[in-house]
């Protein structure tokens, strides 16, 4: 919005088409999950103003997509705290993912009010509180202990993580997650972000060797 003199909330309300394409072509491609960063718990620092139209959109998307949701198989899921959502946007993000809940296409993740490090000290505190109940063995606790008590539990890591605008930074999304998602970054803003650019992350991660810290695959044939 701002390299074309917009208002910031004309940059929101594009990003929102956005979203309607990368999800009905990750969708139409069979991609498993696409998880979305749709409010930073950090956020709130922003003008009221500016998060009122942010609620606004999000009950708006939620109602609006309910049938291409449907008719395209897609299962929603929300990650973050509630606190500061406004009660109209979260009595519709529950109507479309008890809606869509049986469905078994692509599942839609949005992270809402979410930051990473939140959501870690939250998985410690509640291995913590097991541990104090004496349910959880403290010598027992290990990776998947974890991944167990964040909010993304049961689904997948993330295996590509596209960064829009040029930004080289993690903004806090999915740190655990994320520790062996292979990156692309674009200098297209999100607003712009359409499905040549999904098609063209997609092909770079396809063309990575990914070791997770062992030999490539050629490395490891010719020894």
């Amino acid at each position: 919005a701002r390299r074309q003199n917009l208002p910031r909330i004309e940059g929101h309300r594009r990003g929102v088409a956005s979203v309607r394409r990368t999800v009905e072509e990750c969708a139409r491609i069979g991609i498993q999950q696409l998880t979305l960063y749709c409010l930073s718990s950090e956020n709130w620092k922003r003008p009221q103003i500016e998060l009122d139209f942010l609620m606004h959109l999000l009950e708006q998307y939620m109602i609006e997509e309910r049938s291409t949701i449907m008719a395209q198989n897609i299962s929603v899921r929300t990650i973050g705290h509630r606190d500061g959502v406004s009660e109209s946007a979260i009595r519709e993000m529950d109507k479309t993912i008890a809606m869509s809940a049986k469905n078994t296409g692509t599942r839609l993740c949005l992270a809402i009010n979410y930051g990473g490090r939140a959501e870690i000290v939250d998985a410690v505190r509640r291995i913590a509180a097991e541990v104090a109940a004496g349910t959880q063995a403290i010598e027992e606790i290990n990776e998947q202990t974890v991944s167990d008590h964040l909010f993304t539990a049961g689904m997948p890591d993330p295996d590509l993580l596209i960064r829009t605008a040029s930004e080289m930074r993690i903004s806090n999304f999915l740190l655990w997650q994320i520790s062996y998602a292979e990156l692309w970054v674009t200098d297209r803003c999100w607003p712009e972000f359409d499905e040549d650019d999904l098609h063209a992350a997609i092909r770079s991660y396809a063309s990575r060797d990914r070791k997770f810290g062992g030999l490539s695959q050629e490395s490891a044939v010719l020894r």
